[in-house]
Formats: C-alpha cells, sequence, structure tokens
C-alpha cells in the first residue's frame, strides 16, 4: 500500500487508475460500495486502484471552531484501504488553493497531473469553488479529456436509512456503540501513542494505558468494554475510562485503558482500542476504596460482555 499526496509525482505504475474520491472519514459501509466498485472496475480493466481522501477535513477550513469529529486518522483509513484491496491512498491537502480550484481545475488536476482514468465517488460528492461541481459535472467536464465517472448510490441500513458519518457520530455521542458498530461494519477504534500519567491506576492495582483523544470524535464520556490491538499484534480484552476522570484534579481528558491478564511496558507505543460497549457514565466516588471496587465491578462486566462479543477486525 502506498501513500501518495495531490502535489507530489504519481508512480507511472499508479498512472491511469481508477480513483474513488470522497472523505471517506470512518469508512463506512457506505464507504466501502464506493470502493468496492473502484476496485471492481479497476479489476476488469486490469488498471490500479487509488483511494483518494482529504485532510485535513474541508470542514476544518470552512469552521476551524468545530469540536473533534473525526473517525479515524489517516493511518487507520490507510490500513483500511489497502485491506479492502487499493493499491494506493491519495491524500489531498485541503488548502484555502484547494477550495478556491474551478470545477474546470479540479478535474484537470485528476486528469493531467494524478493520471486517472476513471473516477468513483458517492452520489451526493461536491467539488470546485462554492461546491460547484456535483458527479454530473465531473461527467460533462471529463468525457472530453478522457475521464470517465460514476456514482455510486447511499447505502441503507435494516431501517431503510441512510449509513452515514453524521449517524455513527450520534450514535458514538449517545454511547451506542453496538450501533456504531454495525453502521461502520467493525467496532469504532481510538489509536493513539500511551503516554506517561500520574500513575494513580497502579495504586489501585488497575495500571492504564493513557492515550489522549486528539482530533477524534468525543464519544459519551463513561466507561467502556474495549478490545484493543497492541503494537506487536496481539489483542487483548479489557476495560476504559474514556473523560475527564472526576475524581482526580485538574481534569485531563483521555482515554485509560486497563488490560485484562496483561503485564508489560506500553509506554510509547502505538495501541488501538475499540469501544464495545458502554458500561456506565463517569462518577465522582467516596473515595480510592469506593473507586478500586467500582473498577473491580466494571471489570466483571466488561469480561461478560466481551466473552460473548465476536472478535471484529
Amino acid at each position: 500500500m502506498v501513500r501518495l499526496n495531490d502535489t507530489g509525482p504519481i508512480p507511472s505504475h499508479l498512472r491511469g487508475s481508477i480513483m474513488a474520491l470522497g472523505n471517506f472519514d470512518g469508512f463506512h459501509s457506505g464507504h466501502q460500495a464506493v470502493v468496492g466498485r473502484a476496485i471492481d472496475w479497476a479489476r476488469a480493466e486490469g488498471r490500479p486502484v487509488v483511494v483518494a481522501t482529504f485532510d485535513p477535513h474541508p470542514m476544518r477550513l470552512f469552521r476551524p471552531d468545530t469540536p473533534p469529529f473525526r473517525l479515524t486518522t489517516l493511518d487507520q483509513r490507510e490500513r483500511l484501504f489497502g485491506a479492502a484491496g487499493a493499491d494506493a491512498m491519495l491524500l489531498f491537502h485541503f488548502t484555502a488553493d484547494l477550495a478556491a480550484k474551478s470545477a474546470e481545475e479540479f478535474v484537470a488536476l485528476l486528469v493531467d497531473h494524478l493520471g486517472a482514468a476513471g473516477v468513483v465517488t458517492g452520489e451526493d460528492f461536491t467539488f470546485g469553488k462554492g461546491r460547484s461541481g456535483s458527479v454530473g459535472v465531473l461527467k460533462e467536464l471529463g468525457a472530453p479529456l478522457g475521464l470517465r465517472a460514476e456514482a455510486v448510490a447511499a447505502i441503507t441500513d435494516e431501517s431503510g436509512a441512510t449509513v452515514s458519518s453524521s449517524r455513527i457520530r450520534a450514535a458514538l455521542r449517545s454511547g451506542d456503540c453496538a450501533a456504531a458498530t454495525r453502521l461502520l461494519t467493525r467496532p469504532f477504534a481510538i489509536e493513539g501513542v500511551v503516554q506517561h500519567g500520574a500513575k494513580l491506576g497502579r495504586t489501585l492495582d488497575f495500571p492504564t494505558a493513557n492515550i489522549a483523544l486528539g482530533s477524534y470524535l468525543r464519544p459519551a464520556y463513561g466507561v467502556y468494554a474495549v478490545r484493543a490491538r497492541l503494537a506487536d499484534g496481539r489483542v487483548v480484552d479489557g476495560v476504559a475510562n474514556l473523560g475527564i476522570r472526576p475524581m482526580f484534579d485538574p481534569p485531563v481528558e483521555l482515554l485509560e485503558a486497563y488490560f485484562f491478564d496483561f503485564s508489560g511496558d506500553l509506554y510509547g507505543q502505538t495501541v488501538e482500542v475499540q469501544l464495545i460497549a458502554w458500561l456506565r457514565p463517569e462518577a465522582k466516588l467516596d473515595g480510592l476504596d469506593a473507586l478500586k471496587a467500582q473498577i473491580a465491578k466494571d471489570c466483571d462486566a466488561a469480561r461478560q460482555i466481551l466473552a460473548e462479543t465476536s472478535l471484529l477486525p
């Protein structure tokens, strides 16, 4: 899997690609349908597959004060695109210059600089200054340049509602991990480098791996049953507090995960923690003994849930 960017050269073996084009944050089942169509098209014609995404998200340029909302990092997306069968991920740096390009200029960029032979998007994809370009415009402008374009209809769930990143965010904000997992086709996961903390968990016999939330969406604060993939590939179960730790001062927003039956040093390592189920809200308890007893109960609840939960990607 190769990572490209829109300003650099495109290797000759990746020119003439079929490109899946969109934000693809979360890479939910609707995004997977777009990329899947691009892969099928490319394989039928013996072409490479490039999945193009935008970073930062366009909303960061137009509404910079928007609270964190990302569902995946670039590293997570790259792995997901590769697992789906793409040959490369192309990163569009969403700058004021890119946002100011006309629809005609953007299509020319796709053909001349990036070497795309075909583009697959969702039906609601827009591009160009003032979002002037639509799927129809893409087909119209691309045809004289030899660029073909297709659009994939929105995917709906069993209720008939459209699968969308906004629905996933709403589910996570309400603590509905099951709904988020169903729409994503995998659990929502926070990935980050384990950092040193106050080491209070050790004094309670529950040492935690602390991970900053960064640009991720903030799910409902509380305690979760979690499943984590460690840097060495091992998968471990555990329980985690996500929030501001109301028992301690000063408040620090963190994901603090305790992994069952694990011993070792994770500091400085990258760990991906899946949120499997929300157990309870954060609470300020009556002292450390009460906190230790509550964590033990949380561990029991998490173990039971995780024992009944199949491993997912």
